[in-house]
């Protein structure tokens, strides 16, 4: 269970599972969590906007989910004025650091040379300066009071605190939060997290001045001490970067999503290219058609698992157009039997999302993350575990004081210059994930509730044999004979399955909002794969 609300409505307890659909005349929030999820609600409902909503709540989520996120990881935020109709892009992920990072591999993810420099602070500050009209201190209230007043610990905090708790016990800071009773905090006990709330009441207070001053020198020292490299000058020259969404057009919508080194939006325009030149609407939905669920997977498979892009749009244009261009997904779907995908070390999962509509019918699609398995290197500052996200350093190393290159897509689709859906996803298999609810909506007409509860595929599976490889995960909620077909197209095709539970967390968690381009009307439902929930103002 979620901590009760101070409204006069309780909030939706934290749970697996199905949940209600959800329907507003003045705007929408889903989130992973019902508390960040009230938080975003309750600031609409005060007249604050789709960032201010989006902000809150992802500050939130700082606090209720701390195995999925850090304030010493990256923001990245796509937001469209429904005034002007014009969509920009935030980019605050993490940076490589200035110092070099040789030999740099996968054992670095647990020591100090895996912590980024981070992006998350410039970026909510950014963010709210430029799209927003609520202040700090109302924007962090909710987490604040999270921090200081404490929340139930749910199943999905415990699952990964339980695997972790090694990393958490060692830790002084993580002890008075994760074992205040001596033991490992259990589902349903309250936690509280003192140093946490301490550390964003001085940002609301002294903003950039406690950023690059106080917090820097301990979050240096920290990483020092483990034999990382980041220094108070990376966090000085680190710049949150404004951007131009790339786009893309799919049946009779336009796609708005991420631009490069966010590649996420180039796979996810570049899969559904390939996908448009065929009539899935003739096969059927994937859940009950094994050639659409192949074609998804090839798709999916050719565009995830190409090189990684590492450059602005402005800076490598030429190279996009040809990878958004329709000719190149007709030559890409022509040779989709060639060759099993190729096997770069892939980073680990860790990733967060926010969607928000306002009354004005402005949106915000926001991904934050610490990039990495919650708790994994054990290293804590002012109430924060330190970022694991030199795990996309994995994928392609950036140059010093570089960006990473992350494949998150917040995206947004239009039909006639009107937003109809808006969304995002954690996990390893984000790109995966929207793919499908977004073939689910456009193609298949489902509703957004139908469409989460389906069953997916996803990327990268993992086996403590053979950790994550490149390849396919298939929940089993496939009908049997699916599941069949599809196997033994995989091992025809030398690319590697692994069927897995029901509505699994590593199959990403769609944050989706649907529109009624005609009267406004929106529809949301919380994935039943994470703990989440959708709210109207």
């Amino acid at each position: 269970m979620s901590a009760p609300s101070t409204g006069r409505d309780p909030v939706a307890p934290a749970r697996y599972g199905p949940k209600p659909p959800v329907t507003g005349e003045s705007g929408m929030v889903v989130t992973s969590h019902p508390l960040a999820t009230r938080a975003a609600r309750d600031v609409l409902r005060e007249g604050g906007n789709a960032a201010d909503a989006a902000l809150a709540a992802a500050a939130t989520q700082l606090v209720v989910e701390p195995h999925m996120t850090s304030l010493t990881g990256g923001l990245s935020l796509l937001h469209r004025d429904a005034r002007t109709g014009t969509a920009t892009y935030l980019n605050g992920n993490v940076n490589a650091p200035l110092a070099p990072l040789p030999d740099f591999t996968g054992a670095d993810l647990t020591r100090g040379r895996g912590v980024p420099v981070p992006g998350w602070w410039p970026a909510f500050d950014e963010a709210r300066r430029r799209f927003g009209t609520r202040g700090a201190d109302r924007l962090l209230a909710p987490a604040i009071a999270a921090a200081t007043d404490g929340f139930e610990v749910n199943p999905f905090l415990y699952g990964t605190a339980y695997g972790e708790q090694a990393n958490l016990g060692a830790s002084a800071q993580m002890r008075e939060v994760f074992f205040a009773e001596g033991h490992l905090a259990v589902p349903g006990q309250t936690i509280r997290q003192v140093r946490a709330a301490r550390t964003l009441q001085r940002l609301r207070d002294e903003g950039m001045d406690y950023y690059l001053g106080d917090f820097a020198r301990a979050f240096t020292e920290t990483v020092r001490c483990d034999g990382g490299v980041v220094t108070e000058r990376d966090f000085e020259e680190y710049e949150v970067r404004v951007q131009e969404p790339v786009s893309g057009t799919y049946r009779d919508t336009r796609i708005v999503a991420s631009p490069p080194p966010d590649d996420g939006g180039v796979q996810l325009i570049g899969a559904l290219n390939m996908l448009e030149t065929v009539d899935l609407a003739r096969l059927g939905p994937s859940s009950v058609s094994p050639e659409t669920l192949r074609l998804l997977i090839q798709a999916h498979n050719t565009a995830y698992y190409a090189p990684p892009l590492r450059r602005d749009l402005s800076e490598d244009r030429e190279r996009l157009e040809v990878l958004l261009s329709k000719d190149h997904a007709r030559t890409r779907m022509a040779l989709l039997e060639t060759a099993p995908p190729p096997g770069a070390a892939p980073p680990s999962p860790g990733t967060i999302h926010v969607s928000v509509v306002d009354a004005a019918g402005d949106v915000a699609s926001l991904t934050h993350s610490h990039m990495a398995s919650g708790f994994v290197n054990g290293l804590f500052c002012e109430g924060f575990q330190l970022s694991g996200g030199g795990s996309f350093f994995q994928r392609v190393m950036p140059g010093a004081g570089e960006r990473a290159s992350v494949y998150l897509a917040p995206n947004l689709v239009l039909r006639d210059g009107k937003p109809v859906i808006v969304s995002g996803s954690p996990s390893v298999s984000l790109v995966a994930n929207i793919l499908q609810n977004l073939v689910n909506l456009v193609d298949f007409g489902m509703s957004i509730e139908e469409s989460v509860r389906a069953p997916r595929f996803g990327a990268r599976p993992h086996t403590p044999e053979r950790g994550w490889q490149p390849g396919n995960l298939l929940e089993s909620g496939f009908p049997r004979e699916v599941l069949r077909e599809v196997r033994g197209w995989a091992e025809r095709e030398r690319l590697w399955t692994r069927v897995i539970n029901p509505w699994n967390a590593l199959t990403g968690n769609f944050e989706g909002i649907t529109l009624d381009p005609a009267t406004g009307t929106a529809h949301a439902c919380a994935d039943p794969r994470r703990v989440g929930a959708a709210e109207a103002p």
